[in-house]
């Protein structure tokens, strides 16, 4: 899995944060984070999770098969 945010597409919500923190975080603007490009496959669900719960689409998860 690859990951990528579009910085500017951010609201500030957080709901990544609070769903896959080991993988996203806020600045202090508010904005995301990407703390992981490439994260474990142990954070992939949660990573699948917080791009469908961004309310602006910011995150966006490519699946590598």
């Amino acid at each position: 899995m690859n990951v990528d945010v579009d910085r500017s597409r951010c609201c500030g919500a957080g709901m990544c944060t609070l769903v896959a923190p080991e993988v996203f975080d806020q600045s202090d603007e508010g904005v995301v984070v990407l703390l992981e490009r490439r994260p474990p496959a142990a954070t992939h669900d949660s990573v699948r999770d917080a791009a469908d719960q961004c309310p602006c689409a910011a995150i966006t998860v490519h699946e590598n098969h």
